[in-house]
């Protein structure tokens, strides 16, 4: 990997590279990743592939799905506990074709349309279920700051990718649809941590990509009532799109505690998203929890957990879910295309990074490799 650089002679070459600036054709011809560099420093970077493994495909990006984590190490140069020590090329919600097969004979030949699924289950030490991949120690995953060295993203114009990360997609699935897989992966464990939903009363507090999508799975698993929470009101609409029978803006603290789910699952990442959750739970029902919180105490009322013997249970990304939500998506059963709302060519990923933090305004936000136009909002 190395830095952009200037097209003037004496020009600093670690100045910022604005996605505006790199045309089409050169970005093409050098072969570019979209690259984090530091907290607000955000640069379309040339890089060389490397020569795969044997068990490597060399895949071509089609979509990739700007995912929060993504953001906060643009915006704060780490998600959560994971920090960033040297350049990260971003993403992990990716889906493309591939170019070039393994040369072992295994995996999708070339030409073959392919979700990605980013972890990579490993590591000795703490314990954990041999049934749930996802909690082993060393997990890595693709554009995480997690370790050191990082695991570089997939946000490139081509990715070199084992081929035990790809699925096949269903025919008639498109890549554009296909690209929410992974996020929809996250909502389907989620409510999977929940139990059977059927004719249930679930409560969803923050009604972000992630929040809307676990609305739509919810939907499709059969809950009677959904109720959605947000801060905003476009955010709501999305999900009343997706399945939420009724939305409450997150103000009306009232109106929260009234709801008395069976379930909730609590998705926007705030302690003050899982005091809603606690109140807004029936005694006796079950909080999932979603949204990744920030390291260190959490000011909530956590003493109605106690007194209402609620379940708590945490949700953590996802193990082989992803078969399921593609055959879900194929078949029309999981409708998750609202979600989307904004699509932008990769010459201007800044741009799109600039949509995707702005919660009012947008749901998901694709980048699309392969486009030189943008569709802005949908």
């Amino acid at each position: 990997m190395s830095d952009s650089v200037s097209t003037k002679a004496g020009e600093d070459t670690h100045r910022h590279l604005s996605p505006a600036e790199a045309s089409t054709e050169t970005v093409a011809d050098a072969g570019a990743a979209l690259v984090v560099h530091g907290v607000g420093d955000l640069r379309l970077d040339p890089i060389e592939l490397g020569t795969p493994e044997p068990d490597q495909a060399v895949v071509e990006i089609a979509y990739g799905g700007i995912c929060g984590s993504d953001l906060h190490y643009w915006l704060h140069g780490a998600a959560g506990e994971s920090i960033l020590r040297q350049p990260l090329v971003l993403g992990h919600e990716v889906v493309g074709t591939v170019k070039v097969a393994a040369a072992n004979g295994t995996g999708p030949a070339a030409g073959t349309r392919v979700a990605v699924h980013p972890a990579t289950p490993g590591g000795t030490g703490a314990r954990y279920p041999e049934d749930r991949p996802n909690l082993s120690p060393g997990c890595t995953y693709l554009g995480s700051a997690a370790r050191f060295p990082h695991t570089q993203g997939a946000f490139s114009q081509l990715a070199v990718l084992p081929v035990r990360m790809l699925r096949h997609l269903p025919p008639g699935l498109s890549l554009r649809t296909a690209a929410l897989a992974e996020p929809a992966s996250v909502a389907w464990h989620a409510v999977a941590r929940a139990g059977d939903v059927k004719g249930k009363r679930a409560l969803v507090i923050g009604s972000g990509p992630i929040g809307c999508l676990i609305v739509a799975v919810l939907k499709r698993a059969g809950a009677s009532e959904i109720v959605a929470v947000d801060v905003h009101e476009e955010p709501l609409e999305i999900a009343r799109k997706v399945g939420a029978t009724r939305t409450i803006l997150a103000a009306d603290a009232e109106a929260i505690a009234a709801v008395e789910a069976d379930v909730t699952l609590e998705s926007s990442g705030n302690y003050r998203g899982l005091d809603s959750a606690l109140r807004g739970t029936m005694r006796g029902g079950k909080v999932v929890m979603v949204g990744l919180l920030p390291s260190g105490e959490q000011p909530v009322a956590i003493s109605l957990a106690i007194t209402r013997e609620l379940e708590l249970l945490g949700s953590f990304r996802f193990n082989s879910e992803l078969d399921e939500v593609l055959e879900a998506f194929a078949d029309g059963s999981l409708l998750v295309d609202p979600v989307i709302t904004h699509e932008y060519p990769f010459s201007e990923s800044l741009e799109a990074f600039n949509t995707a933090k702005d919660s009012r305004l947008s749901g998901k936000v694709l980048i699309s490799f392969n486009s030189g136009t943008s569709t802005g909002a949908n």
